[in-house]
């Protein structure tokens, strides 16, 4: 019940959040049309938050925006970047470094440890129901194109 109460109150104070938010004034001038490019869905966040509950992810991601890559063209990149980087840690952080459009490129591309609902919905559903240790995507979120390295996921059975 605790669980239920908690998931609804952070489900609320996000709500209430966003909705005092400043809107887009040109929402046309979006790049991934198909993508929900407000934050997660209130639903979408409670169902994460209740189905992982306990869990904390720790990722690296490498970030391609729209600004430094038309999407396809970033999508065969990151698919040849994946080929080369194998699930090696290390060349995931050097390749990072390099190429992300992130600020956590000087991290080798670390994001710390998160828990769910707290990325949005595309990224959190990898982070939290993909294999641990190996490099995920190219994923599509409104921020651009990710190739997503899940180091560590703790709460779980």
């Amino acid at each position: 019940m605790n669980r239920l109460f908690l998931c609804l109150f952070s489900a609320l104070f996000i709500a209430s959040v966003t909705a005092f938010a400043p809107q887009s004034p040109h929402p046309s001038s979006v790049r991934h049309a198909t993508i929900e490019t407000r934050q997660y869905a209130i639903w979408d966040t409670i169902s994460s938050m209740y189905t992982h509950w306990g869990k904390k992810a720790t990722a690296s991601h490498i970030l391609f925006k729209p600004s430094q890559f038309p999407e396809a063209e970033a999508r065969v990149k990151l698919l040849e970047m994946k080929e080369e980087i194998g699930d090696d840690p290390e060349k995931f952080a050097a390749a990072a470094r390099e190429w992300s459009g992130c600020p956590s490129a000087k991290n080798g591309g670390n994001l710390g440890e998160f828990g769910p609902g707290m990325m949005v919905k595309n990224f959190d559903e990898v982070c939290f129901n993909e294999a641990v240790g190996v490099v995920h995507g190219p994923v599509s979120t409104q921020f651009g194109e990710h190739l997503i390295l899940i180091t560590q996921r703790t709460g779980e059975n």
